[in-house]
């Protein structure tokens, strides 16, 4: 089993923080989105209230293939780090 592709934390005060994914296929790997930074093609479910983007609709890092989903975009992270050079 690759079992470092998935966590949960039941006693967060916030579990599960997002509705949509059912209590135990929930993961908290991804607690904080590191796709958050991509902006419009992070490939989350988010929207933008008053030009800020809201991802309390988003389920996408805490399913259970997220782990995956976020290293496919890995690069693109990692390519926002080289314009700060």
């Amino acid at each position: 089993m690759e079992h470092y592709k998935w966590h949960q934390n039941r006693e967060c005060e916030y579990f599960p923080c997002h509705k949509g994914v059912p209590e135990d296929e929930f993961n908290c790997l991804f607690c904080y989105c590191p796709l958050y930074a991509l902006k419009d093609k992070c490939g989350g479910n988010f929207i933008k209230k008053y030009g800020v983007k809201d991802c309390t609709g988003c389920t996408k890092p805490h399913k259970e293939d997220s782990y995956d989903f976020v290293i496919s975009k890995i690069s693109e992270i990692i390519d926002l780090g080289s314009t700060f050079d």
